[in-house]
């Protein structure tokens, strides 16, 4: 029977439907409005719990939202239960209108479902509608064409009992508003998902000017439009402001560029290589302030009309900081992790790079060798300055060293700089190679010296204080090391007390003297948590040369380091 105060609770419930309905507009995301739907359940429609479910792509639902209680929603919250087992629950419960309510003297048959719940236990009720904590009540959400968006689970009705004719018609209503706001909500995603589209689909790309220019000025990553073909290929016409602030340059100013103007000089080339339809790159673009930023830039064409012209359609995205993270990752690979020195991997990298496979035994000079090359491709012949005598770089000429003009004089190197592999190598190649000093006297040839360095005492400082105080003494040897170089210089730590210093256009006076400065750097004392601990280091010196690998010059160095190690005694070795 209608209590007299029951219009006035209806009216108050009635204003606070309409406030919650309200903000299911106002919510701009699709996560938001889910959340607000659950919010409003809870503040609004006199329930303590509320969570949306979902549907999913694959049909199933997931825990999309949740409030009234944050345990339970970090519980929950993400979970899915199959579409089969939600199509039971609605089938087998109660019919309320467009709600469905199983009470819990039947939920028991759902107890090995996978659908997520927080229902507990609880007494059986002490008046006939009472709420019971394991009753369920269920309010789908359609669209407008009867397809399943998801369902509100409800818990816990303030007053204690289950709805009655007047509550279960307010939550009927909620969810039909809801999956109104859930759909609006959903097209507004598809609508930020348009400049996907819009970037690979020509036909797309036909849309209304207007939408086109909400589309393009509310990107939330960088778009540019620029003249295709002609005189002023590849200017700038337009650019949404997400790129301004890319490039801390505002529209007016960008009009005046192109890409070609703007990209870093080491990239032009990729940016020529990718200024076509569905052309992409990855390269770097200058900004206001001098400074570069790695982005990824994605082109389409777009036809202004069904016969007008074609204009380049680039979307920029900002890739600087998984650049960042590929150069850390590709340092970390190449570099000793406790020196911050190039590792083995990177040394032999480094001097592979400067050898190729044939040996160097005459280097001539430079207008020696074009004019050995020209002569011998003048006189057809092997004999003479034109032939292998003075070939450039070692190399003879066409038609040279072997006395007829047919090629024999080519050589098909697996391993050179400058050239292509599997082709020939001529005069005008362009791999300086490595040579070695004849001798340990200095005649005057400069090369690409190769100081391995092996520490003495090092072994008995890290047994008798531990490998924190080795490790120290390696930080500090390799410091003292890298600071007795020249910038152009590599030094690397092979492993262990090991290291191994690079030094081209040295002669072998140089590299004598560089391998005494360097030791003299390691022998002062190094401190040590207030302990003072000494090493000494020996150097062997080898060179690099073509026709070696790398492997050769490192053990050849080893080699001679041992040599210099085992003619000193054991006291000169040691530093203390």
């Amino acid at each position: 029977m209608e209590t007299e105060s029951e219009p006035y609770v209806r009216l108050a419930t009635l204003r606070q439907l309409h406030q919650v309905v309200a903000e299911l507009n106002t919510a701009r995301s699709l996560a938001d409005t889910l959340q607000t739907v659950v919010d409003g359940i809870v503040r609004g429609l006199g329930y303590e719990l509320a969570c949306v479910n979902l549907v999913r792509p694959d049909g199933d639902l997931v825990v999309a939202a949740f409030a009234g209680d944050p345990a339970a929603e970090a519980l929950i919250t993400g979970r899915v239960g199959s579409r089969a087992a939600w199509e039971r629950r609605l089938t087998m419960g109660e019919g309320w209108d467009g709600l469905r309510f199983i009470p819990h003297t039947e939920g028991w048959v759902l107890l090995e479902d996978d659908v997520p719940q927080w229902h507990t236990e609880g007494p059986d009720p002490r008046f006939q509608d009472e709420w019971h904590p394991e009753d369920r009540l269920y309010a789908p959400m359609y669209a407008t064409g009867g397809e399943l968006l998801g369902v509100i689970s409800v818990d816990r009705p303030r007053n204690g009992r289950r709805p009655g004719a007047w509550g279960r018609e307010a939550l009927q209503m909620y969810a039909f508003q809801a999956a109104i706001a859930i759909s609006n909500a959903r097209l507004r995603a598809n609508m930020q998902r348009a400049l996907v589209r819009l970037e690979r689909e020509q036909q797309a790309l036909r849309a209304s000017e207007e939408s086109f220019r909400q589309a393009f000025e509310y990107a939330p990553s960088g778009m540019a439009i620029a003249e295709m073909g002609g005189d002023q290929h590849g200017r700038l016409l337009r650019t949404n402001d997400a790129l301004c602030r890319l490039l801390g340059r505002p529209a007016s100013v960008l009009r005046r560029y192109s890409f070609s103007d703007l990209v870093h000089p080491e990239d032009i080339g990729t940016l020529l290589r990718t200024s076509a339809e569905g052309g992409r790159a990855e390269l770097r673009l200058g900004r206001r302030d001098g400074t570069y930023v790695w982005v990824s830039l994605r082109n389409s064409v777009v036809a202004d009309a069904a016969d007008g012209p074609r204009f380049l359609l680039t979307h920029v995205e900002d890739i600087e900081e998984r650049k960042r993270h590929e150069l850390q990752l590709a340092h970390r690979a190449s570099h000793d992790s406790l020196t911050g020195l190039p590792n083995s991997a990177e040394l032999r990298a480094r001097l592979g790079a400067r050898l190729c496979r044939r040996p160097q035994s005459v280097r001539a000079g430079a207008v020696e060798a074009l004019d050995a090359a020209f002569e011998g491709r003048a006189e057809g012949t092997g004999t003479g300055a034109g032939a292998g005598e003075h070939g450039y770089d070692g190399f003879a000429a066409p038609g040279a060293a072997g006395g007829s003009g047919g090629g024999e004089g080519f050589e098909f190197p697996g391993d050179f700089s400058g050239g292509f592999p599997g082709q020939p190598e001529g005069p005008y190649d362009h791999h300086v190679h490595t040579v070695a000093p004849a001798s340990d006297i200095d005649d005057g040839t400069k090369g690409l010296a190769v100081l391995f360095c092996d520490l003495d005492g090092f072994k008995s400082i890290n047994d008798r204080f531990g490998h924190h105080t080795g490790d120290a003494v390696l930080i500090e040897v390799a410091r003292r090391l890298t600071t007795g170089v020249r910038d152009g210089d590599t030094v690397a730590r092979l492993g262990g007390d090991e290291f191994v210093v690079l030094a081209d256009g040295l002669g072998a006076a140089d590299a004598a003297d560089l391998a005494v400065r360097l030791r003299n750097a390691i022998i002062p004392p190094i401190r040590v948590d207030g302990r003072a601990v000494r090493v000494g280091a020996s150097f062997g010196i080898g060179w690099a040369s073509c026709g070696m690998s790398a492997d050769e010059v490192l053990r050849s160095a080893d080699q001679r380091m041992y040599i210099e190690k085992r003619s000193r005694s054991k006291a000169h070795r040691r530093a203390g």
